[in-house]
């Protein structure tokens, strides 16, 4: 994937044979911090969730996480795309480690599809493709019978958006400027039932 500044991607992957990535509180809150280190400065981050054997990422691409990073013999890497294949790899060093493995824990390819420009021009209003996408994410841990609400799930980012925790790693601000939502509206409407063809579009 090439990415170019201000467009937004929704970022995911799972497991390796889709084997469990988190296995405690410490192993998502350590991949959190990652996210916070290597991740935050090569993106704005718009929201996220954390499962048991996959992530979702939703992020606008920027400037400095499109600039291309210095070859040495190689093919030249976008800096974004540098510091989450960083991630990943000492995330899965780190867990290996803990759970005296060896090997690949996470799927060879990290996929990212455009859910903005280009990408959106097919769909009703310019920002529904983002919106599907944002609430899609959210409601992954009640789809899998992990919780009853989506602010019972403590690994993702719907319990910032909506004022229950603090653990500021998404841009609220710009958030709302995308979607048209504030908090309010943003809950009001993360329990609604996702359009079937909108959903076929952000993979």
């Amino acid at each position: 994937m090439h990415y170019i500044p201000g467009e937004v991607y929704h970022i995911y992957n799972r497991g390796n044979n889709q084997q469990r990535i988190f296995f405690s509180d410490k192993n998502y809150a350590f991949f959190l911090q990652k996210i916070h280190k290597q991740l935050s400065p090569a993106c704005e981050m718009l929201c996220w969730c954390l499962m048991p054997n996959h992530f979702h990422l939703l992020v606008m691409a920027t400037a400095n996480g499109c600039a291309e990073r210095p070859s040495f013999g190689g093919k030249p890497m976008q800096e974004f795309s540098y510091q989450l294949g960083m991630l990943l790899s000492s995330y899965s060093q780190a867990i290996n480690k803990q759970n005296g493995t060896t090997g690949s824990l996470f799927q060879q390819k990290t996929k990212a599809k455009c859910v903005s420009g280009q990408a959106a021009l097919s769909v009703p209003t310019p920002w529904s493709y983002l919106i599907t996408c944002m609430h899609y994410i959210h409601q992954n841990p009640v789809k899998a019978n992990l919780v009853k609400k989506l602010e019972d799930w403590p690994y993702s980012s719907f319990r910032q958006l909506t004022g229950a925790d603090h653990f500021l790693i998404c841009n609220e601000k710009l958030l709302w400027a995308l979607s048209g939502y504030g908090s309010f509206s943003f809950y009001a409407d993360s329990y609604g039932v996702l359009d079937e063809e909108m959903l076929k579009k952000i993979w």
